[in-house]
């Protein structure tokens, strides 16, 4: 495989894609061992969720049924500004359903805790949560995920579906972001 160039804004590279693919299989299995051979439905958190959701879903064996939700607690800072916003829920019913929320990362806790508060008053059957990147530093509301791809250090990072200002969400890694971007 051709090495990938590094972006001029990229300080580090903190995860590569080959570790990221590595991982993601491996919560596949994991995922797949927990749910058996049930339904699930998995509703992924956009934008940030695209990459890792896509990867992720082509690995689970069972039959699954797949639907999103925006959320936004960032825009274009650096810090959660504290406030989630729900602009649009989910479409699938969720009644008596296996659920599992996809998201990219889990940082304050905030996002993930009001989005599992709405689809709990659904009653599904079970919710579970799985981010890729797990940031338990900047933790503001108690929250843990079920399956978690990294746990990583307090640094803002992009790549693989992650952003800043809706950019860098393409390069192929996780990557620390250059200070004064």
């Amino acid at each position: 495989m051709a090495r990938t160039s590094l972006h001029p804004d990229v300080a580090e590279v903190l995860i590569s894609q080959a570790r990221i693919r590595r991982r993601i299989a491996a919560l596949a299995r994991e995922i797949a061992r927990c749910y058996g051979h049930a339904e699930v439905s998995i509703i992924g958190v956009l934008n940030g969720s695209m990459v890792f959701l896509g990867e992720l879903l082509r690995q689970l064996p069972m039959q699954t049924r797949l639907d999103s939700v925006v959320a936004r607690s960032y825009g274009a800072r650096t810090t959660s500004n504290g406030r989630v916003s729900i602009r649009r829920p989910w479409h699938l019913s969720l009644r008596r359903k296996h659920v599992l929320l996809v998201d990219d990362i889990l940082d304050t806790g905030r996002t993930l805790r009001r989005i599992c508060e709405r689809i709990r008053r659904e009653n599904p059957a079970s919710l579970r949560t799985c981010v890729l990147l797990d940031k338990p530093s900047r933790r503001v509301v108690p929250f843990t995920a079920d399956f978690v791809g990294f746990t990583i250090p307090d640094k803002f990072v992009v790549g693989y579906g992650l952003d800043f200002a809706e950019r860098y969400r393409n390069l192929p890694y996780i990557a620390v972001l250059r200070r004064g971007i």
